[in-house]
Protein backbone atom coordinates (compact mmCIF):
# COMPACT_ATOMS: atom_id res chain seq x y z
CA UNK A 1 0.00 0.00 0.00
CA UNK A 2 1.33 3.27 -0.82
CA UNK A 3 2.32 6.30 1.57
CA UNK A 4 -0.62 8.34 -0.21
CA UNK A 5 -3.34 5.72 -0.08
CA UNK A 6 -2.27 5.15 3.40
CA UNK A 7 -2.27 8.45 4.21
CA UNK A 8 -6.11 9.19 2.41
CA UNK A 9 -7.20 6.21 4.34
CA UNK A 10 -6.06 7.23 8.04
CA UNK A 11 -7.64 10.49 6.78
CA UNK A 12 -11.26 8.91 6.50
CA UNK A 13 -10.86 6.84 9.64
CA UNK A 14 -9.99 9.73 11.21
CA UNK A 15 -13.51 10.98 10.16
CA UNK A 16 -15.61 8.02 10.43
CA UNK A 17 -14.27 5.97 13.13
CA UNK A 18 -14.63 9.06 16.23
CA UNK A 19 -18.46 9.46 14.74
CA UNK A 20 -18.84 5.49 15.01
CA UNK A 21 -17.42 6.07 18.26
CA UNK A 22 -19.60 8.33 19.67
CA UNK A 23 -22.58 7.54 18.26
CA UNK A 24 -21.84 4.03 20.40
CA UNK A 25 -20.86 5.79 23.50
CA UNK A 26 -23.63 8.27 23.47
CA UNK A 27 -26.04 5.07 23.34
CA UNK A 28 -24.78 3.62 25.91
CA UNK A 29 -24.72 7.11 28.20
CA UNK A 30 -28.16 6.91 27.32
CA UNK A 31 -28.72 3.45 27.93
CA UNK A 32 -26.73 3.84 31.33
CA UNK A 33 -29.04 7.05 32.17
CA UNK A 34 -32.48 5.88 31.40
CA UNK A 35 -31.57 2.16 33.77
CA UNK A 36 -30.69 4.35 36.65
CA UNK A 37 -31.67 7.87 36.76
CA UNK A 38 -33.60 9.33 33.76
CA UNK A 39 -35.25 12.76 34.23
CA UNK A 40 -38.06 11.90 31.87
CA UNK A 41 -38.42 9.16 33.09
CA UNK A 42 -38.01 10.61 37.15
CA UNK A 43 -40.78 13.13 36.08
CA UNK A 44 -43.20 10.74 34.39
CA UNK A 45 -43.64 8.30 37.02
CA UNK A 46 -42.73 9.67 39.81
CA UNK A 47 -45.54 12.12 40.67
CA UNK A 48 -48.53 8.92 39.46
CA UNK A 49 -49.73 9.07 42.11
CA UNK A 50 -50.80 13.35 41.78
CA UNK A 51 -51.81 12.78 38.57
CA UNK A 52 -54.03 9.88 39.50
CA UNK A 53 -55.57 12.01 42.38
CA UNK A 54 -55.99 14.81 39.56
CA UNK A 55 -58.06 12.53 37.51
CA UNK A 56 -59.85 10.63 40.29
CA UNK A 57 -61.07 13.97 40.75
CA UNK A 58 -62.01 15.73 37.53
CA UNK A 59 -63.66 12.36 37.15
CA UNK A 60 -65.59 11.92 40.63
CA UNK A 61 -65.93 15.20 42.11
CA UNK A 62 -64.33 18.23 39.64
CA UNK A 63 -66.33 20.79 41.63
CA UNK A 64 -63.48 20.33 44.06
CA UNK A 65 -60.62 21.19 41.33
CA UNK A 66 -62.30 24.66 41.93
CA UNK A 67 -61.57 24.96 45.70
CA UNK A 68 -58.37 27.38 45.71
CA UNK A 69 -56.87 24.59 48.24
CA UNK A 70 -57.16 22.14 46.94
CA UNK A 71 -55.45 23.58 43.27
CA UNK A 72 -52.74 24.87 45.55
CA UNK A 73 -52.02 21.52 47.13
CA UNK A 74 -52.11 19.88 43.86
CA UNK A 75 -49.80 22.45 42.54
CA UNK A 76 -47.03 21.75 45.38
CA UNK A 77 -46.91 18.55 45.18
CA UNK A 78 -45.88 18.72 41.34
CA UNK A 79 -43.58 21.61 42.00
CA UNK A 80 -41.15 19.06 43.46
CA UNK A 81 -40.68 17.87 40.09
CA UNK A 82 -40.28 20.94 38.29
CA UNK A 83 -44.16 20.94 37.21
CA UNK A 84 -46.73 23.42 36.99
CA UNK A 85 -50.64 23.22 37.35
CA UNK A 86 -53.46 24.57 34.90
CA UNK A 87 -57.07 25.06 35.47
CA UNK A 88 -59.07 26.15 32.99
CA UNK A 89 -63.51 26.75 33.41
CA UNK A 90 -64.40 27.36 29.85
CA UNK A 91 -62.42 29.94 28.70
CA UNK A 92 -61.21 31.45 31.84
CA UNK A 93 -58.53 30.49 33.94
CA UNK A 94 -59.11 29.53 37.20
CA UNK A 95 -55.59 28.30 38.81
CA UNK A 96 -52.70 29.15 37.05
CA UNK A 97 -49.07 28.49 38.59
CA UNK A 98 -46.88 31.65 39.83
CA UNK A 99 -44.33 29.95 37.70
CA UNK A 100 -46.41 30.74 34.50
CA UNK A 101 -48.31 33.53 35.57
CA UNK A 102 -46.53 35.71 32.99
CA UNK A 103 -46.04 32.74 30.31
CA UNK A 104 -47.83 33.33 26.26
CA UNK A 105 -48.19 30.03 26.40
CA UNK A 106 -51.63 30.65 28.47
CA UNK A 107 -53.38 31.77 25.23
CA UNK A 108 -52.34 28.48 23.67
CA UNK A 109 -53.79 25.94 25.42
CA UNK A 110 -55.30 23.59 23.79
CA UNK A 111 -59.02 23.24 23.53
CA UNK A 112 -61.48 21.42 25.35
CA UNK A 113 -61.72 17.66 24.10
CA UNK A 114 -58.80 17.85 22.10
CA UNK A 115 -56.77 14.85 21.08
CA UNK A 116 -54.36 13.32 23.83
CA UNK A 117 -51.62 13.25 21.13
CA UNK A 118 -51.76 16.91 20.80
CA UNK A 119 -50.55 17.73 24.37
CA UNK A 120 -47.56 16.34 24.13
CA UNK A 121 -46.41 19.24 22.41
CA UNK A 122 -43.33 21.52 22.75
CA UNK A 123 -43.85 25.16 23.41
CA UNK A 124 -40.83 27.17 23.68
CA UNK A 125 -39.43 26.11 27.69
CA UNK A 126 -42.64 24.61 28.03
CA UNK A 127 -44.24 21.42 27.55
CA UNK A 128 -47.85 20.45 28.34
CA UNK A 129 -47.31 16.98 29.24
CA UNK A 130 -50.81 15.82 31.28
CA UNK A 131 -54.28 17.42 29.89
CA UNK A 132 -57.85 15.76 31.61
CA UNK A 133 -60.91 16.99 30.57
CA UNK A 134 -64.03 16.98 32.93
CA UNK A 135 -67.74 18.75 33.63
CA UNK A 136 -69.22 20.66 36.25
CA UNK A 137 -72.28 19.48 37.70
CA UNK A 138 -73.59 22.66 36.34
CA UNK A 139 -72.05 21.69 32.39
CA UNK A 140 -69.29 23.75 32.14
CA UNK A 141 -66.55 22.67 30.68
CA UNK A 142 -63.24 22.47 32.73
CA UNK A 143 -59.68 20.90 31.73
CA UNK A 144 -56.50 20.15 34.07
CA UNK A 145 -53.07 20.88 32.78
CA UNK A 146 -49.76 19.67 33.96
CA UNK A 147 -46.43 21.59 32.55
CA UNK A 148 -43.07 21.02 32.63
CA UNK A 149 -40.69 24.44 33.35
CA UNK A 150 -37.93 22.58 30.61
CA UNK A 151 -38.00 20.38 27.92
CA UNK A 152 -37.35 17.23 28.85
CA UNK A 153 -34.15 16.70 26.23
CA UNK A 154 -32.96 19.79 26.76
CA UNK A 155 -32.65 18.96 30.59
CA UNK A 156 -31.03 16.12 30.19
CA UNK A 157 -28.51 17.58 27.84
CA UNK A 158 -28.02 20.45 30.09
CA UNK A 159 -27.20 18.12 32.77
CA UNK A 160 -24.57 15.66 30.90
CA UNK A 161 -23.49 18.24 28.09
CA UNK A 162 -20.23 18.44 30.01
CA UNK A 163 -19.66 14.22 30.19
CA UNK A 164 -20.53 14.30 26.52
CA UNK A 165 -18.18 16.93 25.63
CA UNK A 166 -15.20 15.33 27.52
CA UNK A 167 -16.15 11.87 25.93
CA UNK A 168 -15.82 13.51 22.04
CA UNK A 169 -12.76 14.86 22.92
CA UNK A 170 -11.38 11.91 24.26
CA UNK A 171 -12.29 9.78 21.14
CA UNK A 172 -11.01 12.44 19.28
CA UNK A 173 -7.79 12.35 20.87
CA UNK A 174 -7.24 8.57 20.91
CA UNK A 175 -8.50 7.83 17.91
CA UNK A 176 -6.02 10.89 16.03
CA UNK A 177 -3.51 9.56 18.51
CA UNK A 178 -3.84 5.65 17.74
CA UNK A 179 -4.08 6.24 13.69
CA UNK A 180 -1.48 8.65 14.13
CA UNK A 181 0.95 6.77 15.50
CA UNK A 182 0.33 3.42 13.43
CA UNK A 183 0.84 5.54 10.44
CA UNK A 184 3.97 7.47 11.53
CA UNK A 185 5.37 4.36 12.89
CA UNK A 186 4.74 2.81 9.55
CA UNK A 187 6.73 5.55 7.86
CA UNK A 188 9.20 6.42 10.72
CA UNK A 189 10.73 3.24 11.32
CA UNK A 190 11.90 2.77 7.41
CA UNK A 191 13.30 6.04 7.62
CA UNK A 192 14.92 5.52 10.80
CA UNK A 193 16.63 1.94 9.10
CA UNK A 194 17.57 3.83 6.15
CA UNK A 195 19.04 6.25 8.83
CA UNK A 196 20.96 3.80 10.00
CA UNK A 197 22.26 2.31 6.95
CA UNK A 198 23.53 5.78 6.38
CA UNK A 199 25.70 6.16 8.97
CA UNK A 200 26.70 2.76 8.50
CA UNK A 201 27.75 3.19 5.47
CA UNK A 202 29.90 6.83 5.71
CA UNK A 203 31.45 4.81 8.43
CA UNK A 204 33.08 2.52 5.83
CA UNK A 205 30.59 -0.07 6.62
CA UNK A 206 29.78 -1.51 3.13
CA UNK A 207 28.27 -5.00 4.41
CA UNK A 208 25.37 -3.27 6.31
CA UNK A 209 22.25 -4.76 4.30
CA UNK A 210 18.90 -2.58 4.26
CA UNK A 211 15.77 -4.78 3.88
CA UNK A 212 12.64 -3.38 2.47
CA UNK A 213 9.93 -3.31 5.48
CA UNK A 214 6.87 -2.65 2.42
CA UNK A 215 6.35 -2.07 -1.05
CA UNK A 216 4.89 1.70 -0.81
CA UNK A 217 7.43 4.41 -1.40
CA UNK A 218 10.06 3.99 1.51
CA UNK A 219 10.40 0.24 0.27
CA UNK A 220 11.07 1.09 -3.09
CA UNK A 221 14.00 3.87 -1.70
CA UNK A 222 15.30 0.87 0.58
CA UNK A 223 15.67 -1.72 -2.48
CA UNK A 224 17.19 1.52 -4.64
CA UNK A 225 19.37 2.02 -1.44
CA UNK A 226 20.06 -1.28 -0.97
CA UNK A 227 21.20 -1.97 -4.84
CA UNK A 228 22.95 1.81 -4.53
CA UNK A 229 25.30 -0.01 -1.62
CA UNK A 230 25.89 -3.29 -3.34
CA UNK A 231 27.24 -0.97 -6.51
CA UNK A 232 29.16 1.02 -4.24
CA UNK A 233 30.78 -1.87 -2.42
CA UNK A 234 31.55 -3.25 -6.02
CA UNK A 235 33.17 0.20 -6.74
CA UNK A 236 35.42 0.04 -3.72
CA UNK A 237 36.09 -3.37 -4.11
CA UNK A 238 36.91 -2.94 -7.98
CA UNK A 239 38.90 -0.01 -6.96
CA UNK A 240 41.15 -1.66 -4.16
CA UNK A 241 41.21 -4.43 -6.49
CA UNK A 242 42.79 -1.73 -9.12
CA UNK A 243 45.04 -0.34 -6.32
CA UNK A 244 46.33 -3.81 -5.90
CA UNK A 245 46.90 -4.49 -9.54
CA UNK A 246 48.96 -0.90 -10.29
CA UNK A 247 50.87 -2.41 -7.17
CA UNK A 248 51.49 -5.21 -9.25
CA UNK A 249 52.41 -3.86 -12.19
CA UNK A 250 54.73 -1.48 -10.67
CA UNK A 251 56.58 -3.85 -9.27
CA UNK A 252 56.42 -5.78 -12.08
CA UNK A 253 57.31 -3.37 -14.56
CA UNK A 254 60.55 -3.06 -12.49
CA UNK A 255 61.23 -6.00 -12.16
CA UNK A 256 60.95 -6.83 -15.98
CA UNK A 257 62.95 -3.89 -17.35
CA UNK A 258 65.76 -3.77 -15.26
CA UNK A 259 66.73 -7.66 -16.06
CA UNK A 260 67.42 -6.61 -19.88
CA UNK A 261 68.73 -3.29 -18.42
CA UNK A 262 71.05 -4.69 -16.14
CA UNK A 263 72.04 -6.90 -19.07
CA UNK A 264 72.90 -4.23 -21.20
CA UNK A 265 74.77 -2.48 -18.54
CA UNK A 266 76.98 -5.47 -18.12
CA UNK A 267 77.87 -6.56 -21.91
CA UNK A 268 78.51 -2.06 -22.30
CA UNK A 269 81.01 -2.59 -19.02
CA UNK A 270 82.46 -5.42 -20.84
CA UNK A 271 83.15 -3.79 -23.86
CA UNK A 272 84.40 -0.80 -22.38
CA UNK A 273 86.74 -2.79 -20.31
CA UNK A 274 87.96 -4.22 -23.56
CA UNK A 275 86.89 -7.84 -22.65
CA UNK A 276 85.87 -7.84 -26.16
CA UNK A 277 88.79 -8.81 -27.32
CA UNK A 278 87.90 -9.96 -31.01
CA UNK A 279 85.60 -9.00 -34.10
CA UNK A 280 83.60 -12.14 -32.79
CA UNK A 281 83.15 -11.55 -29.42
CA UNK A 282 82.36 -7.86 -30.00
CA UNK A 283 80.02 -8.88 -32.55
CA UNK A 284 78.74 -11.27 -30.62
CA UNK A 285 77.91 -8.65 -27.34
CA UNK A 286 76.52 -6.34 -29.75
CA UNK A 287 73.65 -8.55 -30.99
CA UNK A 288 73.18 -9.32 -27.27
CA UNK A 289 72.27 -5.54 -26.24
CA UNK A 290 70.35 -5.20 -29.52
CA UNK A 291 68.17 -8.07 -28.55
CA UNK A 292 67.74 -6.68 -24.71
CA UNK A 293 67.04 -3.51 -26.42
CA UNK A 294 64.45 -4.58 -28.52
CA UNK A 295 62.90 -6.46 -25.63
CA UNK A 296 62.10 -3.47 -23.79
CA UNK A 297 60.85 -1.41 -26.36
CA UNK A 298 58.97 -4.39 -27.29
CA UNK A 299 57.87 -4.65 -23.66
CA UNK A 300 57.27 -0.50 -23.01
CA UNK A 301 54.77 -0.84 -26.66
CA UNK A 302 52.76 -3.68 -24.85
CA UNK A 303 52.49 -1.69 -21.48
CA UNK A 304 51.71 1.79 -23.93
CA UNK A 305 48.73 -0.70 -25.49
CA UNK A 306 47.62 -1.94 -22.42
CA UNK A 307 47.52 1.04 -20.88
CA UNK A 308 45.39 2.87 -23.81
CA UNK A 309 42.46 -0.11 -24.10
CA UNK A 310 42.48 0.24 -19.61
CA UNK A 311 41.36 3.99 -20.39
CA UNK A 312 39.45 3.35 -23.76
CA UNK A 313 41.80 5.44 -25.72
CA UNK A 314 42.50 2.87 -28.11
CA UNK A 315 40.29 3.24 -31.02
CA UNK A 316 38.79 0.38 -32.73
CA UNK A 317 37.48 0.22 -36.53
CA UNK A 318 35.06 -2.24 -37.29
CA UNK A 319 34.50 -3.58 -40.34
CA UNK A 320 32.69 -7.20 -42.08
CA UNK A 321 35.14 -9.67 -42.12
CA UNK A 322 34.90 -12.65 -43.35
CA UNK A 323 36.64 -15.00 -40.83
CA UNK A 324 37.64 -17.99 -43.07
CA UNK A 325 39.50 -16.06 -45.38
CA UNK A 326 40.85 -13.96 -42.72
CA UNK A 327 42.67 -17.52 -40.81
CA UNK A 328 43.92 -17.91 -44.07
CA UNK A 329 45.72 -14.70 -44.53
CA UNK A 330 46.98 -14.69 -41.40
CA UNK A 331 48.28 -18.38 -41.57
CA UNK A 332 50.29 -17.41 -44.45
CA UNK A 333 51.50 -14.73 -42.96
CA UNK A 334 52.60 -16.61 -40.00
CA UNK A 335 53.61 -19.42 -41.91
CA UNK A 336 57.36 -19.07 -42.88
CA UNK A 337 58.41 -17.18 -39.96
CA UNK A 338 57.46 -20.61 -37.60
CA UNK A 339 58.84 -22.88 -39.94
CA UNK A 340 62.19 -21.05 -39.01
CA UNK A 341 61.61 -21.96 -35.95
CA UNK A 342 60.94 -25.60 -36.49
CA UNK A 343 57.01 -25.65 -35.56
CA UNK A 344 54.67 -26.74 -38.21
CA UNK A 345 50.97 -24.36 -38.12
CA UNK A 346 48.20 -25.92 -40.02
CA UNK A 347 45.12 -24.60 -40.76
CA UNK A 348 42.06 -27.00 -40.60
CA UNK A 349 39.58 -27.00 -43.15
CA UNK A 350 37.33 -24.23 -43.47
CA UNK A 351 33.75 -24.30 -43.19
CA UNK A 352 31.91 -24.27 -46.49
CA UNK A 353 29.35 -21.01 -45.49
CA UNK A 354 30.79 -17.62 -44.54
CA UNK A 355 31.33 -16.88 -40.92
CA UNK A 356 30.61 -13.34 -41.00
CA UNK A 357 31.78 -11.17 -37.91
CA UNK A 358 32.24 -7.41 -37.01
CA UNK A 359 36.12 -6.58 -36.33
CA UNK A 360 38.74 -4.71 -36.23
CA UNK A 361 41.85 -6.66 -38.87
CA UNK A 362 44.42 -5.07 -36.86
CA UNK A 363 43.52 -5.99 -33.09
CA UNK A 364 42.08 -9.08 -33.93
CA UNK A 365 45.40 -9.91 -35.95
CA UNK A 366 47.09 -8.96 -32.74
CA UNK A 367 44.76 -11.50 -30.68
CA UNK A 368 46.24 -14.57 -33.36
CA UNK A 369 49.86 -13.26 -32.88
CA UNK A 370 49.99 -12.88 -29.16
CA UNK A 371 48.03 -16.55 -28.59
CA UNK A 372 50.35 -18.15 -31.24
CA UNK A 373 53.24 -16.61 -30.12
CA UNK A 374 53.04 -17.58 -26.53
CA UNK A 375 52.41 -21.28 -27.51
CA UNK A 376 55.45 -21.06 -29.38
CA UNK A 377 57.83 -19.50 -26.35
CA UNK A 378 56.41 -23.06 -24.41
CA UNK A 379 56.58 -25.64 -26.99
CA UNK A 380 58.97 -28.10 -25.81
CA UNK A 381 58.71 -30.74 -28.52
CA UNK A 382 61.08 -31.15 -31.13
CA UNK A 383 58.28 -31.94 -33.68
CA UNK A 384 56.08 -28.83 -32.54
CA UNK A 385 52.08 -28.04 -33.82
CA UNK A 386 49.82 -24.99 -33.58
CA UNK A 387 46.98 -25.75 -35.44
CA UNK A 388 43.91 -23.11 -36.31
CA UNK A 389 40.03 -23.69 -36.85
CA UNK A 390 37.01 -21.53 -37.29
CA UNK A 391 33.46 -22.96 -37.16
CA UNK A 392 30.11 -21.40 -35.95
CA UNK A 393 28.44 -22.31 -32.69
CA UNK A 394 25.17 -20.90 -31.66
CA UNK A 395 25.20 -17.79 -33.45
CA UNK A 396 29.12 -17.29 -32.67
CA UNK A 397 32.52 -17.68 -34.41
CA UNK A 398 34.42 -19.81 -32.28
CA UNK A 399 38.54 -19.54 -33.07
CA UNK A 400 40.66 -22.85 -32.05
CA UNK A 401 44.59 -22.61 -31.63
CA UNK A 402 46.01 -26.22 -30.17
CA UNK A 403 49.36 -26.72 -29.66
CA UNK A 404 51.16 -30.02 -28.91
CA UNK A 405 53.64 -27.74 -26.30
CA UNK A 406 54.46 -28.75 -22.39
CA UNK A 407 50.54 -27.64 -21.66
CA UNK A 408 49.92 -25.67 -18.27
CA UNK A 409 48.96 -26.87 -14.95
CA UNK A 410 45.50 -27.37 -13.57
CA UNK A 411 46.04 -24.36 -10.87
CA UNK A 412 47.71 -22.28 -12.98
CA UNK A 413 45.39 -22.51 -15.71
CA UNK A 414 42.60 -19.61 -14.72
CA UNK A 415 45.57 -17.19 -14.19
CA UNK A 416 47.17 -17.28 -17.81
CA UNK A 417 45.42 -14.32 -18.87
CA UNK A 418 46.08 -12.03 -15.63
CA UNK A 419 48.58 -9.81 -16.17
CA UNK A 420 52.71 -10.38 -15.89
CA UNK A 421 51.34 -14.01 -14.83
CA UNK A 422 53.47 -16.51 -15.97
CA UNK A 423 53.78 -20.44 -14.27
CA UNK A 424 57.07 -19.95 -13.25
CA UNK A 425 57.52 -18.38 -10.20
CA UNK A 426 61.05 -16.66 -10.35
CA UNK A 427 59.37 -14.82 -13.47
CA UNK A 428 62.34 -16.48 -15.52
CA UNK A 429 62.96 -14.30 -18.43
CA UNK A 430 64.42 -16.97 -20.76
CA UNK A 431 61.44 -17.33 -22.89
CA UNK A 432 60.99 -14.02 -23.55
CA UNK A 433 58.22 -11.67 -23.06
CA UNK A 434 56.68 -9.52 -20.77
CA UNK A 435 53.46 -11.84 -19.94
CA UNK A 436 51.07 -9.22 -21.09
CA UNK A 437 50.61 -10.98 -24.36
CA UNK A 438 46.91 -13.36 -23.42
CA UNK A 439 46.04 -10.19 -21.12
CA UNK A 440 46.04 -8.06 -23.95
CA UNK A 441 44.26 -10.82 -25.91
CA UNK A 442 41.74 -11.18 -23.72
CA UNK A 443 41.28 -7.08 -23.76
CA UNK A 444 40.60 -6.70 -27.20
CA UNK A 445 38.24 -10.12 -27.06
CA UNK A 446 35.93 -8.58 -24.64
CA UNK A 447 36.22 -4.85 -26.79
CA UNK A 448 34.51 -7.37 -29.72
CA UNK A 449 32.02 -8.43 -27.08
CA UNK A 450 33.23 -11.81 -27.10
CA UNK A 451 35.64 -14.18 -24.44
CA UNK A 452 38.29 -16.25 -24.52
CA UNK A 453 39.00 -19.05 -22.37
CA UNK A 454 41.85 -22.01 -22.69
CA UNK A 455 42.22 -26.00 -22.03
CA UNK A 456 45.17 -27.68 -21.20
CA UNK A 457 46.63 -31.24 -20.56
CA UNK A 458 50.18 -30.84 -18.90
CA UNK A 459 52.25 -32.79 -21.61
CA UNK A 460 49.78 -32.94 -24.31
CA UNK A 461 48.96 -29.37 -25.46
CA UNK A 462 47.02 -26.27 -24.98
CA UNK A 463 43.68 -24.93 -26.86
CA UNK A 464 42.85 -21.74 -26.44
CA UNK A 465 39.07 -21.04 -27.99
CA UNK A 466 38.30 -17.10 -28.95
CA UNK A 467 34.12 -16.71 -29.11
CA UNK A 468 33.24 -13.95 -31.25
CA UNK A 469 29.09 -12.86 -32.02
CA UNK A 470 28.10 -13.63 -35.95
CA UNK A 471 27.46 -10.39 -37.88
CA UNK A 472 24.03 -10.11 -38.20
CA UNK A 473 22.55 -9.12 -41.87
CA UNK A 474 19.82 -6.30 -41.52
Amino acid sequence: MSIRLRLVLSYLAMLVVPFVLIILTVMVIFHFVAKNDNPIKKFIEQDESTYNDIKLMSLREPESLLKSSVATELDKRLSKFNKQLIIRIDDELVYTSAQLSSSNMLTELPAFGSSDDTDDIFRGKHAIIRHEDFILPDKREGSVFVVMDNNPFLDVGEQNYIWFAVVVLVILALTNGVLTFMVSRSIIRPLKALQKATEEIKDGNLDYEVKPRSKDEIGKLSVAFEEMRLRLKETVELQIQYEESRKELISNISHDLKTPVTAIKGYVEGIMDGVTNSPDKLDRYVKTIFTKAMDMDRMIDELFLISKLDLGKMPFHFEQVDMGAYLQDCAQELYFDMEKRGIKLKLDALPEEEILIKADREKLKRVLINIIENAMKYMDKTDGKISLSIHAKDSKAVIRVRDNGQGIAEDALPHIFDRFYRADPSRNSTTGGSGLGLSIAKQIVEEHGGQVWAESELSKGTTIYVELPVWMKR
